[in-house]
């Protein structure tokens, strides 16, 4: 969801064994984002799809983070086409063929929270959002590829930039990168300082140390980078109606790399 050792000169870091425990978090919330992609047909409500999250969340013994969090009904954010994030599962949104479809899904387990997204779509669906989805996901790889030690997080945010930029040259189109959303540190809550911005100047801010941790999500459209929230006070679109996409894993500094904490099963 967009939303340690607390110091402002390095960005929350967690012992080995912490690590351990938010990737066993981070596990389910990979096994329910599979699940709900199977789930994820035409025909389908997008009530039906927080459903099957939910249950196989409280399954594993843990709790969705997301369900009452600031008062949001669901246990995923079910965004489809122009809605950027933070979607509410409703039983009269029902899934057609062709639809752009971002799943949010966290869970805690053991007092420890997993956080993770990704965008697919329903049936077949045109070049253009099969692209963007692909830009997202690049854009993340781009940012978890500077987890390391020494970096600092607006390096991590400048990454996530440079890889939309690559997206970009290597479709030949522009993509908006949405403004005022990014990702952010995370632990036994779900949504810690800092705040990471998905765009910005390298060399700024806290430094990452091992086991400093952030739920890393770009967010892209396939036009503006402007947005508005719906009248559920949740729901986030984008200005023009263009698509959008959604990509997030929580990912963990160590001595031999960025370890993603979200593994989702293959």
């Amino acid at each position: 969801m967009v939303f340690g050792r607390k110091s402002k000169k390095v960005v929350p870091f967690r012992t080995t064994g912490e690590l351990e425990a938010m990737a066993a978090a981070g596990a389910i919330v990979g096994r329910a984002l599979v699940a709900v992609r199977a789930a994820a047909k035409p025909g389908v409500s997008t009530l039906e799809l927080d459903e099957v999250a939910e249950q196989l969340i409280r399954d594993a013994g843990a709790v969705p983070s997301f369900k009452g969090y600031h008062g949001f009904p669901g246990s995923i954010c079910a965004s489809v086409n122009d809605r950027v994030v933070h979607g509410i599962p409703t039983a009269g949104e029902i899934l057609t063929e062709g639809d752009l479809v971002s799943i949010d899904c966290g869970a805690i387990l053991d007092g420890w929270h997993g956080d993770s997204a990704w965008t697919f779509g329903v049936g077949n669906i045109i070049d253009a959002d099969r692209l963007l989805s692909e830009a997202t996901k690049l854009s993340m790889e781009a940012g978890i590829e500077a987890m390391v030690p020494g970096n600092r997080l607006s390096d991590v945010s400048h990454a996530i930039e440079l890889g939309t930029r690559a997206a970009e040259q290597l479709h030949g189109r522009a993509y908006g990168i949405v403004d005022g959303y990014g990702g952010h540190a995370i632990g036994r809550e779900m949504h810690l300082d800092p705040f990471l911005a998905n765009e910005g100047d390298p060399g700024k801010g806290p430094k990452l140390v091992v086991g400093s941790v952030l739920a890393i999500e770009p967010m892209l459209t396939l036009g503006t980078t402007q947005t508005q929230v719906l009248d559920d006070d949740w729901t986030v679109v984008t200005v023009d109606g263009t698509r959008a996409a959604h990509w997030e894993h929580t990912v963990a500094v160590t001595e031999n790399g960025p370890r993603i904490l979200t593994l989702r099963p293959e």
